[in-house]
């Protein structure tokens, strides 16, 4: 038997029956999804004096908008998969019906001020002093950069190859929110995200989960540096050996390949907390299906903002309301 038995049971895991869960606070889950899809807006009084930007003082053109206003311009565009001139048409039409005196930002001043935009960066609910640590999910996906479109594609063939970039997530496993993203291109390895992703984090980390990718040195260092009591819960590759000190000194990995020699690696699974990576897949659905799985704008320096505002809005949203699951099989 080898030490990592991965595909002993592959046969027979089709017969494994699927945990059912019951959502226990649906009234309100339900309220919560009816009021991400609803159009009704408002503009604070504090948001109205916001809106137009400080007199600048050092020498320069002096802006007419705050990041306020932009931020808010491209958290519609984003979530509603707008251009920018439908983006400007849209907020237009939301100040006139609400009959504010407020100055609309043109297209050009959108795009402009996208690629310089700071996106507060997001926090996680046990941040601050006396915060609870994070426990912290790690994966990446793919996004289409913009190009020909599906039917050219598929009538006159590719001449080359689609462009990707790798948008690589932190999600807080308590609480479902984005801590930490990146972007990167599509040869970027997973594993040299971490410290980018880990520094990210405000406050502690209790425990860092991602999946085969990141069975690297590297991860294990990265982690052990910045939260050295932080557990690091990756997967071992199948070709995996346990160190030379596995039997005085054991590493994480050391334990990791011990408990799967003797129980198995479903049982380390669930021993582990590994299965809670689910909830950076649920996530990296969520951005599809919401934001989409392709990135609209068309330099690099714009595509980080892009990424950042996403992940504002997302946030946004769940702060809306989550359900909760108890499992009754």
């Amino acid at each position: 038997m080898p030490i990592v038995p991965f595909k002993l049971n592959q046969n027979r895991r089709r017969h494994i029956p699927r945990a059912r869960r019951r959502v226990t606070n649906w009234p309100a889950y339900d309220a919560s999804l009816r009021q991400r899809g609803s159009l009704t807006m408002w503009f604070t009084d504090e948001a109205v004096a916001a809106w137009a930007a400080e007199p600048r003082t050092t020498p320069g053109g002096q802006p007419c908008y705050s990041p306020l206003a932009i931020l808010t311009a491209l958290t519609l565009r984003a979530v509603f998969r707008l251009a920018y001139r439908q983006a400007e048409g849209l907020i237009g039409s939301i100040v006139g019906l609400l009959g504010i005196s407020l100055r609309v930002p043109d297209h050009t001043t959108l795009s402009r001020r996208a690629a310089t935009l700071d996106v507060p960066r997001p926090q996680n609910a046990g941040a601050g002093a006396g915060g609870e640590p994070v426990h912290l999910l790690v994966d990446s996906t793919g996004l289409k950069l913009c190009g020909k479109g599906e039917w050219l594609l598929e009538k006159h063939g590719t001449a080359t190859r689609r462009s990707w970039r790798m948008l690589h997530l932190g999600v807080d496993a308590e609480t479902g929110r984005i801590v930490a993203s990146t972007l990167t291109s599509k040869d970027v390895d997973d594993a040299s995200q971490v410290e980018p992703l880990l520094d990210q984090v405000a406050g502690s980390v209790a425990s860092f989960t991602g999946d085969g990718a990141y069975d690297q040195d590297r991860v294990y260092a990265g982690v052990a540096e910045r939260h050295p009591e932080a557990a690091v819960v990756v997967p071992p590759r199948a070709t995996a050996v346990p160190s030379d000190t596995a039997e005085s000194a054991p590493t994480q990995r050391d334990c990791h390949l011990q408990h799967i020699a003797r129980h198995g690696r479903m049982r380390w699974q669930s021993a582990s907390g590994y299965n809670t990576r689910a909830r950076v897949e649920a996530t990296m659905n969520r951005w599809k299906q919401v934001i989409g799985g392709e990135l609209r704008a068309h330099s690099d320096e714009r595509r980080p903002t892009e990424v950042a505002v996403a992940v504002h809005a997302l946030n946004r949203m769940l702060d809306l309301g989550c359900p909760s699951y108890v499992r009754v099989a």
